[in-house]
């Protein structure tokens, strides 16, 4: 008998994730000649001081004349002066060089973050509030580029420290090498510290992000803080979560005064040292004049090199606690995305626009089969949804609190990651709903809509330039007369997040900026939860007398999340849903005769009778 024996295949480990270095290496290619341009400019900048130290010595040894001298004083002094007026010009262009290069590569790595939040296939949600993300955008890429600055600084100030060590081993070796002892203790307290650098700075970030989103919060939520009659709570949390974020900055200060403050005390005792040295050598007669000349001139440039090689130490630090922020908040993509290449068209302008929007494909039939999702703590939130939505159909999805009806629309629309099933748009099945899900072929209003801080017209046109449209989407929302008493009409200012508006003009805004696109398939998530009774009925009435005309949305399928009657007596098809599943469907006559739990929330507990209207509805929206 024969064994065979299988080899199970290999399995190749992952890749490991590019380094610091490696990252800012592919970011300092943006533009090479530009990068080069700047090296060399800077390079000049830093390391000329030794020309003027070298002259300077020139000087007070042909006035002492203690050593034989090529030049005379006034020669030497020339040519001081002609190396200074020349590092200040390089020093003015520099600026400029650099500036322009810096600037372009913020932008790269923050139009890369920008792209990929925006455009990258599949479903993500931030890891943390929008505000926190604003300050990574904000605070971690100025450390990326704060690290750049200081390697096109670094090649300058090394050749300088270099070339003037060089120099001063020639003229007294033992006073050279006392003053690298400053350079090697600043190198093992920069490793002492470095993992208590990385860990405070970290947490000196996450609580300014909590405070940042704090401050939002809270703008957004004034008018609920002040009827509740909260403010004395609501300052003490934001006193809490101050002092925590001034603890842990204080805490990143202090390490970071402590690194500079000992660096400088040691360069400044060696200092000390040296001068005495020197003093003692003069009198001998082995040390000039100039070359204690060289010796004053070259100290305060080492003691600000060695400073700076510290500095920037902690910075490599710094860069790789930013770039792993980054990278959580790109979540599915590595760092290599931040610093990827990228055309900026600063120069050139931008190129010939080109719409983004897909092709319209009318929706004939929307079927979902077997759609499962999970909370975020692995907590089962869909199981097994299925239905279908035919063309023109008006679908209402209803359930109590903590059902599954906001997470079913949300995963449905690809704003929450789905675990299973399937979706299909007629016969095109669906892989990446959340570029799929877009205008024109769907438009969604959220429970909690956001509005930016403009005007009421941008909000609702969001740059379409159709009057005709406008109106009628402002007349679909029951905006008229909401309209007519601001005071600028259209173009009155919302504020942030709307909060001038009350909260139902803020939903039927968004309304009607959902209206303006035209959409195949409409979803409304609890549009209701801020409209009286009768605005909901003037809402559904209008748009269905729209529909009746022949126009407005005339054959789109709607999707509402709703428990108000107006909503429920007009449905072709209700989904009852619990616990995240769906337990009843059908006209509202069938699901109140199937669901005791329907009948008694909607029925008796709201004191309204939930009977379907003699006939029913033959179509919807």
């Amino acid at each position: 008998m024969t064994t065979i024996t299988t080899t199970p295949p290999l399995r190749v480990p992952p890749a490991p994730p590019p380094g610091t270095l490696q990252l800012l290496l592919r970011l300092a290619l943006h533009r090479p000649a530009l990068l080069a341009l700047n090296v060399l400019v800077w390079l000049f900048v830093h390391a000329s001081p030794v020309l003027a130290g070298l002259f300077m010595k020139g000087i007070f040894d042909t006035l002492s004349g203690q050593a034989t001298a090529a030049f005379s004083p006034w020669t030497y002094l020339a040519l001081a002066l002609s190396v200074d007026l020349a590092r200040i010009g390089a020093l003015a262009g520099g600026v400029y060089a650099f500036a322009s290069y810096w600037v372009e590569v913020i932008l790269r790595m923050r139009r890369n973050l920008l792209a990929h939040l925006l455009t990258a296939p599949g479903t993500r949600r931030l890891p943390d509030s929008p505000s926190e993300a604003i300050s990574r955008f904000r605070d971690d890429v100025d450390d990326i580029g704060e690290y750049l600055e200081q390697w096109v600084d670094m090649w300058g100030l090394a050749l300088f420290a270099v070339v003037a060590l060089a120099v001063m081993f020639r003229v007294d070796p033992l006073m050279t090498a006392l003053i690298c002892l400053p350079l090697a203790c600043t190198l093992l307290l920069t490793n002492a510290l470095r993992p208590h650098i990385r860990r405070v700075r970290r947490a000196m970030r996450e609580a300014t992000g909590r405070v940042t989103d704090f401050l939002g919060e809270t703008f957004n939520a004034v008018q609920a803080v002040q009827s509740a009659g909260r403010e004395e709570a609501l300052l003490a949390e934001f006193e809490r979560r101050n002092a925590l974020r001034r603890r842990t900055a204080l805490t990143d200060s202090l390490l970071s005064e402590l690194f500079k403050s000992v660096n400088d005390n040691m360069v400044n005792v060696a200092t000390g040292i040296i001068l005495l040295l020197g003093a003692g050598a003069m009198q001998r007669g082995s040390f000039t004049v100039g070359d204690f000349a060289l010796f004053v001139s070259f100290l305060p440039r080492l003691t600000a090199t060695i400073s700076f090689l510290g500095a920037m130490m902690v910075q490599h630090k710094r860069t790789g606690v930013a770039f792993e922020r980054l990278t959580a908040l790109l979540q599915d993509a590595g760092p290599e995305t931040v610093v990827a290449p990228a055309d900026l068209h600063l120069k050139a302008g931008p190129p010939r626009f080109v719409d983004p929007r897909p092709a319209t494909e009318p929706l004939q039939r929307l079927r979902v089969r077997g759609l499962g999702a999970r909370h975020a703590d692995g907590a089962s939130a869909l199981e097994d949804v299925s239905f279908e939505l035919p063309r023109g159909s008006f679908t209402v999805v209803t359930g109590r609190v903590g059902s599954g009806k906001s997470t079913l629309v949300r995963v449905l629309m690809g704003l929450l990651p789905r675990e299973q099933g399937e979706v299909w748009w007629n016969d095109t099945l669906v892989t990446d709903p959340a570029s799929w899900f877009v205008p024109p072929r769907s438009a969604y209003t959220s429970q909690v809509p956001r509005l930016f801080s403009d005007t009421l017209r941008e909000n609702v046109a969001m740059g379409r330039a159709d009057e005709a449209g406008l109106r009628r989407a402002i007349e679909l929302a029951v905006m008229q007369s909401d309209v007519a008493v601001l005071h600028r009409g259209l173009d009155t200012e919302v504020g942030s997040r709307g909060v001038r508006l009350s909260g139902g003009q803020v939903q039927r805004s968004a309304a009607a900026r959902m209206f303006m696109r035209d959409a195949e398939l409409l979803v409304f998530d609890d549009l209701s939860s801020a409209l009286d009774v009768e605005t909901e009925r003037q809402l559904w009435q209008g748009v269905f007398a729209q529909r009746e005309a022949g126009g407005g949305c005339d054959g789109a399928t709607c999707l509402v999340v709703s428990h108000r009657r107006a909503a429920l007596e007009r449905a072709d098809q209700v989904l009852v849903m619990e616990a995240g599943r769906i337990v009843a469907r059908g006209s509202l006559a069938q699901v109140l005769a199937a669901s005791p739990a329907l009948r008694e929330l909607w029925g008796e507990a709201r004191g309204e009778a939930l009977e379907a209207r003699p006939g029913g509805p033959t179509s919807a929206c």
